[in-house]
C-alpha cells in the first residue's frame, strides 16, 4: 500500500524541519511527501528540498486560498492510495505509518483519523492547550481523541482518505476553516467506512499564545455555522454547548451586582457550578498533565476556549440572519 503525505504550509519554514525530520525516520518506507506553500511570504522551500535525499519529495508553490484549496491541490499531485493530510505543527512517531496501516487492513477503512498528543518538551502553555483542545470536559473528547462523545470526524491535521474517496468526493469543499469536518460530513453520507485509529497518533504543537489560540478557537466557532448552512442537520447539542455556557457566564457576570431576592439566590447558584467546573477542569487536567503549573493554565486555557468558540458561533450565527 502506497502513501501519500499532503502538508500545506502558510508562513511557518521553523515548523516543516522537525515534521520532515520525523517523516525521514519512519519504520514504514513506501510513502512519498507533497509540501504545498500556500501564497507564504516566508517559504520553506530550501528547508523541503534539503529532505530530497532522505524522502520521496515534492514542493509545489501556489496562491493563498486556504488550507482546503492547498490540500486538494496536493491531492491532484499524488500518487498514493491513501491520502493523508497532516498540519505543518505536527511531529510523527516512528511508527506512525506502520500504524495507520495495520488499522486500515484490521477496520477496512475508505478514511481515518488519529489522536493528537503533547509532546514532553512542548511548553507549558502549549500541553494547557492540547488538554482543552482533546478533554471531554472541554470539546466533549470530539478532535480526535479516543474517548469522544457522539460521531468520530477526523480532523485535518491527522487525516487520510482513500483515493475512491477523494475521486467521489472531489476532496474539500471549504477553504480555510472546518473544511475536515465538512468533508467527513459527505464521506458518511456515501456509504463509505471512517474510524479511528487510536495508535496513529501525533505530536501536535498547537498555538504558541493565548492571542493564538484565542483567534484559532474563535474561527473554529464561525466554523460550525458555516458547516450548518451547508449542512443543517449536522447542528448537535453539543455544539451548542461553548455558547450556552459564553452566555450563562456572563448572565452570571451580571447576576453578581444584584445582591438581593432570586437574582442573588441565582448568582450563588451559579458561582457555585462554576467553582465545581473550574475544580473539575483542574483536577483532571492534574491527573492528566501531573503538574499543577500545567493544571492551573489547563483551566485558563479551557474557558478561554470554551467562550471564544461560544462567541464565534453565535456571531457567525447572527450576522447570517
Amino acid at each position: 500500500m502506497f502513501f501519500s503525505f499532503v502538508i500545506p504550509v502558510y508562513n511557518r519554514p521553523d515548523e516543516i524541519q522537525e515534521l520532515l525530520e520525523s517523516l525521514s525516520q519512519q519504520s514504514y518506507k513506501n510513502f512519498e511527501v507533497i509540501v504545498v506553500e500556500d501564497g507564504s511570504q516566508k517559504d520553506c522551500k530550501e528547508i523541503a528540498l534539503n529532505f530530497r535525499d532522505r524522502l520521496n519529495l515534492k514542493y509545489f508553490y501556489k496562491k493563498n486560498q486556504g488550507q482546503g484549496v492547498a490540500r486538494n491541490y496536493g491531492f491532484s499531485k499524488a500518487r498514493g492510495d491513501y491520502l493523508i493530510t497532516l498540519d505543518s505543527d505536527v511531529v510523527v512517531p516512528d511508527l506512525y505509518l506502520e500504524k495507520v496501516f495495520q488499522g486500515i487492513k484490521r477496520g477496512g477503512l475508505d478514511a481515518f483519523g488519529g489522536p493528537d498528543a503533547s509532546h514532553e518538551a512542548f511548553s507549558p502553555l502549549q500541553k494547557a492547550i492540547n488538554y482543552s483542545m482533546t478533554s471531554v470536559f472541554t470539546t466533549g473528547g470530539i478532535r480526535g481523541g479516543k474517548k469522544h462523545v457522539g460521531r468520530f470526524d477526523p480532523r485535518g491535521f491527522n487525516m487520510g482518505i482513500s483515493r475512491e474517496v477523494y475521486h467521489q468526493t472531489g476532496g474539500f469543499l471549504f477553504h480555510r476553516r472546518s473544511e475536515d469536518i465538512e468533508l467527513s460530513i459527505r464521506i458518511y453520507a456515501l456509504g463509505f467506512k471512517i474510524g479511528l485509529i487510536p495508535e496513529a497518533w501525533v505530536y501536535h504543537k498547537r498555538r504558541s499564545t493565548l492571542l493564538q489560540f484565542m483567534k484559532q478557537t474563535l474561527s473554529f466557532g464561525k466554523g460550525r455555522i458555516d458547516i450548518f448552512r451547508e449542512h443543517p442537520k449536522e447542528l448537535k447539542l453539543v455544539h451548542l454547548l461553548p455558547s450556552i455556557f459564553t452566555v450563562s457566564l456572563l448572565f452570571l457576570f451580571a447576576l453578581n451586582f444584584i445582591s438581593y431576592g432570586p437574582a442573588s439566590i441565582l448568582s450563588d447558584i451559579g458561582n457555585s457550578l462554576l467553582l465545581l467546573y473550574i475544580a473539575l477542569l483542574f483536577v483532571h487536567a492534574l491527573v492528566k498533565e501531573k503538574n499543577i503549573y500545567i493544571a492551573s493554565l489547563a483551566v485558563f486555557t479551557s474557558i478561554i476556549q470554551l467562550t471564544a468558540y461560544g462567541l464565534g458561533l453565535l456571531l457567525a450565527a447572527v450576522k447570517s440572519t
